[in-house]
């Protein structure tokens, strides 16, 4: 169970890296470390139970959340010429702090949640609460569609962690489908963010709510 809570606070750390992150080339890396660091979640959790099926989860959860994604969101930052979120809507400093709120939230509530007595770690539910919260934050508090994107990731890998405190009753092809549909949803977003960049030589959503009929 260390080992497990060591991983959740490296998860904790990254999602405040995240939020209080103006380059998207750092955060995309962040992205990535988180998506490893998650992928050897499954074996330290169950290591008592270890089998294939986790072997598989967590070779998949680092190939496509370490090199795939990462992958994808690089090139379409390169096509697009940017590097950094200059104005978001709600500024480094109080998303940081925004982020102490939610982490401080989402243990509150989970003592509040009945949980299943096999679960992985008591910090397990919490962290991936607030890995939600902050995903959700950097959706709606963020310009650039990569940011956005990056929000979208970190949301799941907050639903991926819940899902690994129970990892032993969920089905690998359930686990696998997951997975699919979220590479499925980052590819689209990457050939979006291209096409957007490539018709209006900018990437910020703020910017496109404006657009008028001519």
């Amino acid at each position: 169970m260390l080992t497990t809570n060591f991983i959740l606070v490296l998860v904790v750390l990254t999602n405040l890296k995240l939020l209080g992150s103006s380059r998207l080339g750092a955060s995309i890396r962040v992205v990535a470390a988180q998506g490893v660091i998650l992928g050897f979640l499954p074996v330290l959790a169950h290591w008592h139970e270890l089998s294939l099926h986790f072997a598989l989860l967590a070779v998949g959860t680092v190939v496509i959340k370490g090199v795939v994604f990462p992958w994808f969101l690089f090139r379409a930052v390169r096509e697009a010429e940017v590097t950094r979120e200059i104005e978001p809507y709600v500024g480094y400093v109080a998303s940081l702090v925004s982020g102490v709120l939610a982490l401080g939230v989402s243990f509150w509530m989970c003592t509040r949640l009945p949980m299943p007595e096999d679960i992985a770690s008591p910090w397990l539910a919490p962290v991936a609460f607030f890995s939600i919260f902050a995903g959700l934050f950097l959706i709606v508090s963020r310009k650039r569609a990569v940011n956005q994107v990056l929000g979208f990731l970190v949301l799941e890998n907050g639903i991926y962690t819940f899902g690994v405190g129970v990892a032993a009753r969920t089905p690998l092809l359930v686990e696998a489908g997951v997975l699919l549909d979220v590479f499925v949803a980052v590819f689209v977003m990457g050939i979006t963010i291209f096409h957007i960049n490539r018709e209006f030589d900018h990437i910020d959503v703020d910017r496109l709510s404006t657009l008028k009929d001519s």
